[in-house]
């Protein structure tokens, strides 16, 4: 590039000194002496006129006897010769008119020396490309720690009490090296951090370079592969180099899965050339630590199954940290965290917000009071109430609630008893989590919901509580069927999900008797969930698999059936009260049951009971309500 900006001043310099040149042609040419016939100097030569002359080529420069200098045209200066002699006059003679280079320096010099300063100033900091970028691409994109700004610490990060302890000792490690060094032991040089996405991988490589006050050099995978074969390589050499050249120093690579995904059967075609390059150089370079080199490099991802065996061996990446949700406890204190700064009203708990979050990761967590945060603020409120973080829940379980939507009065009664009829199975089936909400609103893509309060976090899921979570998703369709005699598109989520549950039990979990404890599909999306893949089976297998799939979804269905049809009475009472409240809760929906399963002793109708056991919202009891109780508007409010 410095030859480039040398050259571009070479010929501007020599340009500009062409147009000096010229200039002062011109320049002389109009400072030169006036003209005059050859004729007239002629008769001046011959009338002793002329003192002196100058002969420059052909051209005559004359003096007369007034020192008046003149110039003129000689075709013949042979011929003229002899008669200067005989006038006597001075003769002095100069071979032509010559405009040497030296002469053109006071006026080109500092023209040139002016626009090379320009030119090195304006392509110097003209935007450069992506290859030219390779060169000082680590250091431009480096992020040094600075005691002025607030560094993220351990104490920003919560709920991961096992990932930190395991990267405590690498803090110590940089911080003072000369304990481990004097036993022999050397830090790891790379270290793994895999779990889903949220769960505070990136938060946590930053704390460990705030508390060891480190470098701290921060890249995403996808910043080394470009469209250019050999860039991205080119940027991993540049970034170890810098990175040694300010040790001790961290080494962040973010969705290392973008680079250093595994090379088996993807040849050297096209992106996967590039990708493979970048992927080489990050190992040999990890491979060219020193044993001084205080150096760790630490890598994120979501996608650990594609990852290069190379890349995980002992001694590049020689430790792997699997961050996952939090458990209850990790919930709150990430919640502790996050609301550190935040005004609450006294009926807030969030130990029950905790408990009621199961599988939220930590960046959902901060998505919950945030938005809690902001519903409280449009409403002008001096603190954040319980309310404001049940709307906040619902907004990022459901989704936003579509208050515009106009739904017509059967729609209405078909979601109420299809919400009925998940809420009353659930509450029917033994060892099932209990009933937290049920709303006929709709929310996001759902027309309604019910939802379930998760009373401790579950690792592991028996097959019992499988068949009981498919029955609850049967209930909605079998509800429907009952109470109204109709099938509606309302049930195409649960059937969607019920098959999909059924399918693991039968072809991953091996939870059918008759193909027995065999895995006909794996899961291949990491961290990321998604559907199961199948294995290689025969037609005869395939067969079976979807006979026994159709089976025990047809038996969660039936057994759901059972449960409403013996329930029918209560079925329809509930289906009635949420058409005139919307939505209810675990404790209201206790208090219809018993206050239903009185008046049917009492011999009273559906609509004496649906109006007796409906929930006065000021009372909280069942009781005879004036009309302004029954409107949905003041209910919700």
């Amino acid at each position: 590039m410095r030859a480039r900006y040398f050259y571009y001043a070479i010929y501007l310099v020599i340009f500009f000194a062409l147009i000096g040149s010229v200039v002062t042609y011109v320049w002389k040419l109009e400072h030169s002496h006036p003209p005059i016939e050859y004729s007239r100097f002629l008769d001046n030569l011959k009338n002793d006129k002329v003192a002196k002359v100058q002969l420059k080529g052909g051209w005559v420069v004359l003096t007369d006897k007034h020192d008046q200098t003149f110039q003129t045209f000689s075709p013949d200066i042979s011929g003229l010769m002899p008669l200067l002699v005989e006038k006597r006059v001075r003769i002095s003679t100069e071979e032509r008119d010559q405009f040497p280079l030296i002469q053109l320096l006071p006026i080109t010099l500092p023209f040139g020396i002016l626009l090379l300063i320009i030119l090195i100033f304006v392509v110097g900091n003209k935007p450069r490309s992506e290859e030219e970028h390779a060169t000082d691409f680590a250091k431009n994109k480096m992020v040094n720690f600075s005691t002025e700004s607030s560094p993220v610490t351990f104490d920003d990060v919560a709920g991961i009490p096992e990932a930190k302890e395991e990267l405590q000792e690498i803090v110590s490690f940089l911080k003072d090296p000369a304990p481990f060094r004097r036993l022999g032991a050397n830090i790891p040089r790379g270290i793994l951090l895999q779990g889903p996405p949220g769960t505070g991988k990136t938060l946590l490589a930053r704390a460990i370079a705030g508390e060891a006050k480190v470098p701290f050099y921060s890249f995403s995978g996808s910043d080394f592969v470009e469209m250019f074969v050999g860039v991205g390589a080119s940027r991993v050499r540049d970034l170890f180099k810098e990175a040694k050249k300010h040790t001790p120093c961290i080494v962040f690579i973010d969705e290392i899965d973008a680079v250093g995904a595994s090379r088996s059967g993807s040849g050297a075609m096209g992106g996967q050339d590039e990708r493979g390059q970048t992927l080489n150089a990050l190992l040999v370079n990890m491979d060219g630590f020193g044993r001084d080199d205080t150096i760790i490099v630490l890598a994120a991802t979501n996608r650990p199954d594609i990852l290069d065996p190379a890349l995980l061996r002992p001694g590049r990446f020689d430790r792997l940290v699997t961050i996952l949700p939090p458990d209850v406890k990790g919930r709150l204190k990430i919640l502790e965290v996050h609301t550190a700064a935040m005004k609450f009203a006294p009926d807030v708990d969030l130990a029950s917000i905790a408990a009621s979050t199961p599988g939220f990761t930590g960046a959902e967590l901060a998505n919950l009071v945030n938005e809690a945060a902001l519903i409280a603020s449009r409403e002008n409120k001096e603190a954040i109430e319980g309310r404001d973080l049940n709307e906040a829940k619902d907004r990022i379980i459901i989704g936003v609630e579509r208050k515009g939507m106009v739904i017509s009065e059967d729609d209405r009664r078909t979601m109420a008893y299809h919400e009925a009829g998940h809420a009353i199975v659930a509450r029917c089936l033994p060892n099932s989590d209990p009933i937290e909400k049920i709303t006929i609103v709709p929310r996001g893509r759902s027309m309604g919901h019910t939802q379930q309060q998760q009373l401790v976090d579950r690792h592991a899921y028996t097959k019992a509580f499988l068949r009981n979570r498919i029955t609850i998703l049967m209930g909605g369709r079998a509800a429907e069927q009952i109470g109204l005699s109709q099938q509606t598109t309302g049930a195409e989520g649960d059937l969607g999900l019920a098959t999909e549950i059924a399918n693991k039990m039968v072809c991953l979990w091996g939870m059918d008797e008759q193909l027995g404890p065999l895995a006909y599909s794996k899961m291949d999306a990491g961290f990321l969930g998604g559907s199961a893949n199948q294995l290689a089976f025969s037609e005869h297998t395939a067969q079976k698999i979807d006979t026994a799939v159709r089976a025990l979804v047809n038996e969660c269905y039936h057994e759901a059936a059972n449960i409403l049809q013996n329930s029918q009475s209560f079925l329809r009472h509930l289906a009635e009260i949420l058409l005139q409240t919307e939505t209810l809760d675990r404790e209201e929906m206790e208090i219809i049951f018993d206050c239903s399963q009185k008046k049917m002793a009492e011999g009273a109708d559906d609509a004496e009971i649906a109006h007796e056991c409906l929930i006065c919202p000021c009372t909280g009891h069942c009781n005879h309500l004036p009309s302004s109780c029954l409107s949905p508007t003041t209910r919700n409010a």
